[in-house]
């Protein structure tokens, strides 16, 4: 049989709880309220000050939590300092008599609203399911175009044949001096590191100030 181990936390809050219970039921006798309903005046406090905390525990802190538990801890403490010779309990002042009346209906309000009032905070809503995209509407292939067939040709109206076809004469070799293609090759170098695209015919006949011929010619020997 395990052994009953004391936790000397649970010891203090034993003691406590029945010293502050104390406290309450003298001080609401003390203000009038007796027999069974100055009992009821230390429980009422109890519970408030468990539902404050028990909702701090489970929704998070909150303004409305904080501030009915810091109503009941003031009610539990406020009684054990009255009781501790501050206050003359055959003499209790009016206002403290209008507070311990008041009591029940201010207890009863806070735990409702500890009860059935929302969290503070909003749950985050689930994102909506992903819509499917489309599917790609597929146009129908025209049919093949069908040729007709050609009409067979009879050999007899065939078209005549063309006459043969020479090729045109090319045109005589012109003879460049070297010290031409020289020039035209340091021509065609200045310009091709300027714009960065090779000299064209026309260009260099016109830097060289030849004919067309022979500016071909030129082109020719420096490709």
């Amino acid at each position: 049989m395990a052994r009953l181990r004391i936790d000397a936390v649970l010891v203090q809050a034993v003691i406590a709880g029945a010293l502050s219970f104390a406290h309450l039921h003298d001080l609401a006798a003390a203000a009038g309220q007796t027999g069974w309903k100055a009992w009821a005046y230390p429980i009422s406090v109890d519970l408030l000050l468990v539902a404050a905390w028990r909702r701090l525990r489970t929704d998070g802190p909150s303004r409305l939590a904080w501030c009915w538990f810091l109503i009941a801890l003031v009610a539990s403490l406020g009684a054990n300092v009255a009781t501790a010779g501050l206050l003359d309990l055959d003499d209790v002042p009016a206002w403290l008599r209008i507070l311990v009346a008041a009591w029940p209906a201010l207890a009863f309000m806070g735990g409702t609203l500890l009860a059935h009032s929302p969290a503070g905070h909003i749950p985050a809503s689930p994102d909506p399911a992903p819509v499917p995209d489309p599917a790609p509407e597929v146009e129908p292939e025209p049919a093949p175009a069908v040729e007709p067939e050609p009409a067979p040709v009879d050999s007899a109206d065939a078209a005549p044949a063309l006459p043969p076809v020479h090729p045109a004469p090319t045109a005589p070799a012109v003879a460049v001096p070297a010290a031409l293609v020289d020039h035209a090759r340091k021509v065609a170098a200045d310009h091709e590191h300027r714009t960065g695209a090779p000299i064209d015919t026309d260009t260099l006949r016109a830097r060289l100030g030849v004919p067309p011929h022979m500016a071909d010619a030129i082109v020719a020997q420096l490709a």
